[in-house]
């Protein structure tokens, strides 16, 4: 039976996300049908000696927005690849994915429904400085007077996206993980007083840009932060993943390029203390919806809007990511953003979940009880146990239908198949969640499975521990698509075959 068709209604949309089970195209009787989906399995797995095209960062649309390249921070053609670099394993990335999520529920526990609450950083001794008269590092005495947290964290996972950016006059160049889950930007800084960890590029240098400043213990921007505190006059931020990864440092501003445009006066966190799993990025590029965030401080110059396209694959390929206003792809599917859910993150309506072209038997109330959000730092989607457990047990009897063994449970993911022995061709039957309304997304074949091997190849979704937590749509399930945020008309976008 072919899937349900989903169109516009009511100015709310539904998502569809095309699952695919695993098995002869002979056995579904009819090859191309909408209720599956074709995958290669060579798709599935690492491409040995992956080259990589040279990326371009362009303007694009009516000259009101500009366009960077997107990579796997661990992909070949990543600036932080390199022959001494090992990349996470699987087992550490779902466990690190397993750590955001967890940080996610707390953060949406703490502010759902109430005004968020601000919280002072703990005393912590900073060097002043200015880019013309910089002044010596002392980490001995900021050793003894920081006193948050230090151990060891991998709270933002290791399954990100990056992207490059210019930073200071004259401008220098930083590959930082782009993240819709979080607000403030930051980068490392020199001198580290206290501790950095090691990345590929040198750490951001103050002293020698000319527009760089440190923001005043007075300026409401001061204000704008989380968590801040004020050191010498001058502003202090801190921003702590949940684990014990933390970046502390002087809130400053700067010239930021994003490829030909410029943000004159920036803000961001100029890092001195910085601990955790973050790859070998310079930081993070925060593009949430708090006050800090690149989104709303270029709100003027970018109107609030902003797309990304996740690549299929890491061998090889790019994406994009966007700034700008213009009219979204003819082709793109709108929910509406549910702005009143709470700060920071990107809420959406979800009402239900096909397999199949079928509508499974999942009251709407565990979706609305729960919420939803979109995040591109998530690898893996997170639903409410009473709408995963059927949408397991469906997918699951679609691939025991077409008489595929089931292989050991991975990590997280519990629904696994054994692709040993298959190749060409395969198809899975399409699963679908539903957003607010009438449209449809199709998951792309390469965002139904997730590949620990080919004798372990799982569904892409996973189980919250409550139904009372959010549902987190995942980035695995969100690639080849370009997803358009826009504050401004408060929607959010999927529009299929994007890159």
């Amino acid at each position: 039976m072919a899937a349900a068709s989903c169109r516009p209604s009511h100015g709310s949309f539904c998502l569809l996300l095309l699952l695919v089970a695993v098995g002869a195209a002979a056995a579904l009787g009819a090859a191309g049908s909408s209720s599956h989906v074709q995958l290669s399995v060579e798709s599935l797995l690492p491409a040995a000696g992956s080259s990589c095209p040279t990326p371009k960062e362009q303007q694009h649309g009516a000259a009101t927005g500009t366009r960077m390249p997107v990579v796997h921070q661990h992909g070949p053609c990543s600036p932080l690849s390199g022959k001494r670099e090992k990349a996470p394993s699987h087992t550490e990335i779902l466990a690190a994915d397993q750590r955001r999520v967890e940080y996610i529920h707390r953060r949406v526990s703490e502010t759902t429904g109430r005004v968020r609450p601000k919280r002072a950083a703990a005393p912590v001794h900073l060097q002043p400085r200015a880019p013309s008269t910089p002044t010596p590092a002392s980490p001995s005495s900021y050793a003894k007077s920081a006193n948050l947290p230090a151990s060891s964290g991998r709270a933002l996972g290791t399954g990100n996206y990056v992207v490059t950016i210019g930073l200071g006059t004259p401008s220098e160049r930083f590959t930082v993980v782009f993240d819709t889950g979080s607000d403030t930007t930051w980068v490392q800084c020199q001198p580290c007083v206290a501790y950095c960890y090691r990345q590929k590029e040198p750490l951001f240098r103050p002293a020698k840009s000319s527009t760089y400043a440190n923001i005043s213990c007075t300026s409401s921007y001061c204000d704008d932060l989380y968590t801040s505190g004020c050191d010498g006059g001058h502003c202090l931020y801190a921003v702590q993943y949940g684990d014990g990864s933390l970046t502390v440092g002087f809130y400053a501003q700067d010239t930021l390029k994003l490829a030909y445009d410029v943000v004159k006066e920036f803000r961001f966190g100029c890092g001195e203390k910085n601990r955790g799993l973050f790859g070998r990025s310079a930081g993070l590029m925060g593009l949430g919806r708090g006050k800090t965030s690149l989104t709303v401080q270029a709100y003027d110059k970018y109107g609030g809007v902003f797309a990304y396209c996740l690549p299929a694959t890491t061998s090889g390929t790019t994406g994009f990511l966007d700034f700008g206003p213009g009219a979204p792809a003819a082709n793109a599917r709108l929910t509406p953003m549910l702005t009143d859910n709470g700060p920071t993150f990107y809420y959406v309506g979800v009402t239900g979940i096909k397999v199949g072209g079928h509508l499974l038997p999942i009251p709407e109330s565990v979706f609305s009880a729960a919420g939803a959000l979109v995040d591109s730092g998530t690898v893996i989607t997170r639903l409410p146990p009473s709408a995963y457990e059927p949408l397991s047990s469906a997918f699951a009897r679609g691939m025991d239908a077409l008489g595929y063994e089931k292989a050991p449970a991975f990590s997280i993911l519990d629904t696994c198949y054994d692709l040993t022995g298959h190749q060409g061709s395969i198809a899975l039957p399409a699963v679908s969640l539903v957003f607010k309304g009438g449209a449809c997304l199709d998951v792309d074949a390469s965002g139904i499975l997730y590949v620990a091997d080919v004798s372990q190849a799982c569904l892409a979704f996973a189980a919250n521990d409550d139904d009372a937590d959010v549902a987190i749509i995942g980035n695995t399930q969100q690639k080849t698509y370009g997803v358009l945020y826009d504050l401004g008309r408060k929607i959010v976008g999927f529009a299929p075959g994007a890159c």
